[in-house]
């Protein structure tokens, strides 16, 4: 089976030692990091939200995806190697089954966040402070993109 450690074979490798920022929070979109070997860790805000130390794990796939600014600062937790294309689009269209793998990857951290999120409304929902979590776990789960617009390219009605 083919990983994405397959797939960002010819990239170029960093090699990162404890402390090294890999992407920091605001920053640009459109890298994309592919993790060897090592860990990292993932800031918001000042804060440690999570950790990434899976061989092939995807580092910059959110703000890729949205065209958006790094939600998060990455930072190295110890020495680390990781590939990094600078055209994170060219990359997954050259190589459309990492999207299979980013797609996977994103659903998890979805499903185990709103589990997290339903398990503390379940047992601290009513607890000062916690009231919100009702509401933002039901904003989490009811974000939609924009309806898709039917049609071709060859739009009958264009706007100018």
């Amino acid at each position: 089976m083919t990983t994405l450690l397959d797939l960002s074979e010819g990239l170029p490798e960093l090699t990162l030692a404890a402390g090294d920022l890999v992407c920091a929070e605001g920053q640009a979109a459109g890298n994309l990091w592919v993790l060897v070997s090592g860990s990292l860790r993932v800031d918001k805000g000042g804060v440690t939200v999570g950790a990434i130390d899976q061989p092939g794990a995807v580092v910059g796939e959110i703000s890729l995806l949205l065209g958006t600014p790094a939600s998060a600062s990455v930072i190295a937790a110890a020495p680390s190697v990781l590939r990094h294309s600078a055209d994170g689009v060219a990359f997954l269209a050259a190589h459309p089954d990492a999207l299979q793998f980013i797609a996977t990857a994103l659903a998890g951290r979805l499903q185990a966040s709103t589990a997290y999120l339903a398990d503390l409304t379940q047992q601290y929902g009513d607890a000062p402070g916690l009231a919100m979590v009702g509401t933002v776990l039901k904003q989490l789960t009811a974000q939609q993109l924009p309806a898709a617009r039917p049609g071709s390219a060859r739009d009958p009605d264009p706007e100018y």
